[in-house]
């Protein structure tokens, strides 16, 4: 399974959605949304970067979360993306000051 395939249906199982939900929350036609969404998680079909965006946001990830290629890098992003905009600053600022 490629990578993208497996953080999608990662994803969005983890959010609880059908691939029909996810896909139309996507903006995908309510008519193929749950086709053409089981053809991304099978690796039939790879989403443009357009649809990869529009599926990052209905799941409240990261667009780099679904080419990680390891599940550490996956859990780094999904975390940082949901942090506030502070919490964010506070963390960039304890690691730039472990590494000077």
């Amino acid at each position: 399974m490629a990578v993208f395939s497996k953080r999608l249906k990662e994803a969005r199982c983890e959010a609880g959605l059908s691939q029909e939900r996810l896909g139309v929350l996507a903006g995908i036609d309510e008519m193929s949304a749950s086709a053409r969404m089981n053809q991304y998680e099978r690796g039939k079909h790879e989403p443009d970067f357009s649809m990869v965006g529009r599926i990052a946001r209905a799941l409240n990830m990261p667009v780099s979360y679904f080419y990680a290629e390891n599940d550490e890098e996956a859990k780094l992003l999904t975390w940082f993306h949901r942090l506030g905009a502070d919490e964010r600053a506070e963390l960039m600022r304890r690691v730039e000051d472990k590494h000077s």
